[in-house]
């Protein structure tokens, strides 16, 4: 099991790498806010969009996951406990105003870059309208002044 990469897996290398060819630029291990220990691996942290890619077998693949017969019991607990801080990641991250893209790592490099160009315009497009409404307000408040007159 110590051969089992953790990080720069081929996957993530290769979304890595169709992400870079578009013009995205990312960082890579990012920490999660407020959880030491834990990082995300592909971080868009202005858009705040956190892109995952989990191994099939630390973390429970429905489709390709394997159980180990020796030792049963201790990796069955040890795998539960990933899954388990996984989805405490996503909540965490979530409730933080983060988009969590979560990905096997048996799914095509291509398609989950897709998915993160997509999520990580359309993040940047609502937060530039979300300023812009912001600061617009901001300058109606300005302009109104006391009993309802306007002021330039």
């Amino acid at each position: 099991m110590s051969r089992q990469a953790s990080k720069d897996t081929g996957v993530e290398l290769a979304v890595r790498r169709l992400l870079h060819s578009t013009g995205m630029r990312y960082r890579v291990e990012y920490p999660v806010p407020g959880m030491p220990r834990r990082r995300i691996d592909v971080a868009f942290p202005r858009a705040k969009v956190a892109v995952l890619i989990d191994g099939c077998f630390w973390h429970g693949c429905p489709q390709h996951a394997t159980q180990p017969k020796a030792n049963a019991e201790w990796w069955r607990t040890k795998l539960d406990r990933n899954m388990a801080r996984d989805q405490e990641t996503t909540e965490h991250l979530t409730a933080r105003g983060w988009t969590v893209l979560r990905f096997w790592e048996h799914t095509q490099p291509e398609e989950v870059a897709q998915t993160v160009r997509v999520t990580v315009d359309r993040r940047r497009r609502e937060m530039r309208e979300s300023a812009t409404l912001a600061r617009e307000a901001g300058e109606n408040r300005r302009r109104t002044s006391r009993g309802g007159k306007t002021v330039d």
